[in-house]
């Protein structure tokens, strides 16, 4: 007999397989976006999801992946729920999601005080991804994608993303 314990086991593990359409090498749960999986009143499994930015194209896309997946794995039915508060920090993304961010080319949040700097007009000293030197540039605000600014390294002069914190 399957307990719920074990329901929600199973698709804990198969949320693992699902990753993030804009950085393919980060799984949902890495990045943190996976706030809660549980039975619902009636029965129905619930994944309790919050987008790292309120309007994120993805997210459309990841409910998709994230309820194929479970029902793939033969649970269903699925219900994805989106919550906006509390809102996503870069402090849920967990530490191998932040390794995988630098060996993927894009620099992983650096600590919050440092954006707050760059608002005061201060200079973001970001290690390069490619190279590890901390000579960079912040060239454009925004990225590949709004949660990501563009960067430029003046030692390797590769240009990189870096995933900004809030």
């Amino acid at each position: 007999m399957t307990t719920h314990s074990d329901l929600l086991h199973k698709a804990r593990q198969l949320l693992q397989t699902v990753t993030d359409p804009e950085i393919p090498v980060l799984t949902v749960e890495e990045l943190g976006i996976i706030r809660e999986v549980r039975m619902g009143q009636d029965g129905v499994l619930e994944v309790v999801i919050t987008p790292t930015y309120s309007g994120c194209p993805a997210m459309g896309v990841i409910e998709v992946n994230i309820r194929a997946a479970l029902q793939e794995g033969g649970l269903e039915p699925v219900r994805v729920i989106t919550v906006l508060s509390p809102a996503w920090t870069t402090d849920w993304l967990t530490p191998s999601g932040r390794e995988k961010l630098k060996a993927f080319g894009i620099a992983p949040p650096a600590d919050a005080s440092m954006d707050k700097k760059a608002l005061l007009g201060e200079r973001r000293a970001l290690q390069c991804p490619h190279c590890g030197s901390t000579n960079t540039e912040m060239i454009s605000q925004f990225g590949s994608t709004s949660c990501k600014a563009l960067f430029r390294c003046h030692d390797c002069l590769e240009p990189f993303d870096y995933f900004k914190c809030h």
